[in-house]
């Protein structure tokens, strides 16, 4: 019997283990990543899970995509200094070397 090959559609175990190391954190710990270059902005419209297992499986067409349409990037110089003035917390998941950050949706109202 032979398994289906692991694909990020059906890594319902990394899935589960990215959601289990998903953490808020105050952009005062993530300074220090930030000046190494690893902290990466993932826009509040996608799912920090789906985009954490999208790159621990290499998924070049989806993050090239994301990157284009600016939904995932290097967190900038002046992202950081507003994070750091409002002394912001995000949600955060480590995806070996890189930090993924998104802020909090905005509540619906």
């Amino acid at each position: 019997m032979t398994s289906m090959p692991t694909t990020p559609e059906n890594d319902t175990d990394l899935r589960l283990k990215v959601n289990r190391e998903t953490a808020r954190l105050p952009w005062s710990e993530l300074e220090k990543h930030f000046a190494a270059g690893t902290v990466v902005f993932v826009a509040s419209d996608l799912d920090l899970v789906e985009v954490a297992v999208r790159i621990s499986h290499d998924d070049k067409a989806t993050i090239v995509q994301w990157m284009a349409d600016g939904k995932v990037m290097k967190v900038s110089d002046q992202q950081a200094r507003h994070w750091h003035q409002a002394e912001a917390s995000l949600w955060t998941v480590v995806v070996n070397p890189f930090i993924l950050v998104q802020q909090e949706k905005p509540a619906l109202h």
